[in-house]
């Protein structure tokens, strides 16, 4: 699991590119927000996480798979990442922060993804 990035994700980048083409400027990963949010806009007091559907345990086809070997091991691990999940969301919205969840799925319609994100940062 050394390989598996936490941050700079193929995901990630898109919203990233999504967000700068657009006129958007943010902040990466600041280590003193609960969760080292992946985009942060403090102007507007915004935060965007961009989670990996099978990581964080989301109920898409992608997210909703265990693998074959080792399953108890994994289902504890994804368990545990949405517990965390949930425990930094709740920190962030008790500090103030509005909190934006893009999933990887959700990225193949870059068109909705976009409409979106305007809605949430204006």
């Amino acid at each position: 699991m050394r390989a598996i990035k936490s941050k700079d994700t193929k995901p990630e980048m898109v919203v990233r590119r999504l967000l700068f083409s657009k006129g958007f400027r943010y902040r990466l990963h600041d280590k003193t927000l609960p969760g080292k949010p992946d985009i942060i806009f403090k102007s507007k007091n915004k935060i965007i996480f961009v989670h990996g559907c099978f990581w964080h345990g989301h109920d898409c086809k992608r997210g909703s798979r265990i693998p074959k070997k080792n399953r108890e091991y994994w289902t504890q691990k994804i368990r545990k990442n949405v517990i965390r999940d949930s425990k930094h969301l709740s920190d962030l919205k008790a500090l103030g922060w509005d909190i934006l969840i893009l999933w990887e799925c959700e990225l193949k319609e870059l068109e909705a993804i976009e409409l979106k994100l305007k809605e949430f940062l204006e």
